[in-house]
Order: C-alpha cells, then structure tokens, then sequence
C-alpha cells in the first residue's frame, strides 16, 4: 500500500472516486466519460495546488517517503556499469555509504552516496543511512582514488546525520568528517554533489563539498533535523512544522541564499512517482556539470571550489 501524507488526501480522495465510478461504468455498462474527464482535471489541478505550494515541512516528510529512489536506485538507472568498492582500510566496511568506480554514458567517474535501505531488515543493515567514522573515510579512500586516476568524484547525498552512537565519537566522527571537508575542498578532480533525499548535518557535508551542489525539488538541507531544532528550542518535538519554516531547509531557500548551485525538479507527486523520469533528469545535469568541469584545470577548480564555499556565511553590516 502506498504511503500518502495528510497533506496528500485531498488527492487520495479524488483518485478513490475516480475509481469507483470506473468500477460503477464497468458493473452498470454506463457511459462515465463526462464524469470522468471532470474528475481527472480536478485531480491534476489538486496536485499542482498542493506540489506547487508545499511549506518546508511537508518537503521534509516527501523527501523521507519510503519509496523515494535511493542513491542504488540511480546507479541502475544512469549507469552502463558499476563497481562497488567496499572497506576504509582501517575499521570495516560501513554500509551505510556506498561507493565505486562507474559508468555514464561512456565516462568513467567515481560515485558515493549514502543508502537507507528499503524495508526493516535493509534498513538495519545499512544502519538508516547514518554513517560511522569508517564510512566517511571509506568515501575519502575513494576519492582519493579518484584523484589518482583522474575520475570525477559524484556525490548522492541522503542521510538523517552522521550516526551519533558512542562507539562512533570513539573512533573520531568529527575528525573524520573534518578531514573529508578539508580534502574535498583541494581535490584535483571535478567534483558534483546532489542532495536526493536528507541533507542534514555534518553528516551530509560529509561528502557535500563540490564544485557544483544540487538539490532535488523536494529535498532539504540544515544543520539540523526540525524536529532536534524543536526539541532543543521548545523542549518538545510538537513545533518541529514552525521549526522547519524558520530554518529555511527547502530548495528554493538554499538557492536563495546562494548555497546551492540549482535545483532539479521532480515528476509531479515527488521523485518516487517517477524514478525513471527524475534519474534521466539527474543524468542530464550530470552530464551538462562534467563536460564543463572536466576542461577546466585542476588548479582552477580548486580555487573556485575555495572562494565558493568561503563566500557562505559572510555577513557585511
């Protein structure tokens, strides 16, 4: 059964009437075109109401919804191949980042994201995409690698936050994404990074720095989840929908304030109602970012990549 939001019920209830006057055409063989065609406008109209115009906490909830395509979903989809490598050389091989060598269109680039898993047993495994310090190093090892051979580096970002368990601050989460931050800012090779679903925290900046940043339409971005925001500031997870307005998490406020580079937007409905037509939509852009990127030189990108993300945060009185 699809999951549908509060938000989402008008539509539920429009498409539950659609079909029941199809099974009443079909039982009473009575011509329903009329009613049809006036219910299937009024559907559409609906969801461009309600898609158009959702608040930053209904974007929050689409861009958790269980079917919504993962960073695995568009790796079958964009690329010819893929060679998943696994291990940080260190501690163990963190599964909730994912990473290898691939293909696109006859490119070879390196692409690491973090993967929440599809159901209970999935989602255990891959720890509810929330990395360990060995996932953050792993993604390094793998640009580094990338680096080496002269690859891009592409990025899926995804993730409720780096995981905040006491055996992770152990083995140096905070080191481990400091250093991603310092080495992904002086990588000699292109460097694009997409927010697909979660963008928060450290956990997400984690493998977040690059030369051009994407957000889906849906998606968001913050220092903090609404609901940490509104169990800090009110001490109850109740404000966690005035959280996410204040926090200006969406797209469109990223954009805004100049912390993204674009947004790519999704089949109406979200990413999940369409996943062919939104990895196409992500393949495109990629394609369009690398030509670009690749003939630059290293030292140029570097220096852009610097001067890009020093820029944020300034505030001139």
């Amino acid at each position: 059964m699809e999951t549908t939001f509060d938000f989402e019920k008008p539509i539920a209830d429009l498409q539950m009437q659609i079909e029941k006057v199809h099974q009443v055409a079909e039982k009473t063989k009575v011509d329903m075109s009329a009613t049809l065609a006036e219910l299937q406008e009024k559907l559409e109209k609906t969801k461009h109401e309600i898609y158009n115009n959702m608040t930053g906490w209904q974007k929050v909830q689409m861009s958790r919804h269980p079917d919504r395509p993962q960073t695995l979903d568009y790796v079958g989809q964009i690329c010819e191949e893929f060679i998943e490598l696994h291990g940080d050389r260190n501690v163990k091989d963190d599964k909730a980042i994912v990473g290898g060598f691939a293909s696109i269109n006859g490119q070879s680039v390196m692409i690491i994201g973090h993967q929440k898993g599809k159901n209970t047993k999935e989602r255990q495994f891959r720890n509810f995409g929330m990395a360990n310090p060995e996932g953050y190093r792993k993604a390094l090892r793998l640009m580094k690698l990338a680096e080496k051979f002269n690859k891009p580096v592409v990025t899926l970002i995804d993730t409720m936050g780096a995981y905040p368990g006491i055996e992770a601050e152990e083995r140096g989460q905070g080191e481990a994404i400091a250093r991603n931050l310092m080495e992904m800012s002086v990588l000699k090779v292109p460097i694009v990074c997409i927010i697909i679903g979660e963008g928060a925290s450290g956990g997400a900046l984690g493998i977040g720095v690059g030369d051009r940043v994407y957000m889906l339409e849906h998606t968001w971005y913050s220092v903090i989840s609404p609901e940490s925001c509104s169990s800090i500031l009110w001490r109850s997870w109740d404000y966690k929908e005035k959280a996410a307005e204040a926090l200006k998490l969406t797209a469109a406020d990223m954009l805004k304030n100049g912390l993204i580079d674009g947004i790519i937007r999704e089949p109406l409905g979200g990413a999940h109602h369409n996943p062919k037509q939104i990895a196409e939509s992500v393949k495109k852009q990629l394609l369009a970012d690398l030509a670009i990127l690749k003939a630059q030189p290293a030292s140029q990108l570097v220096a852009e990549r610097i001067e890009k993300f020093s820029k944020m945060g300034v505030v001139i009185e």
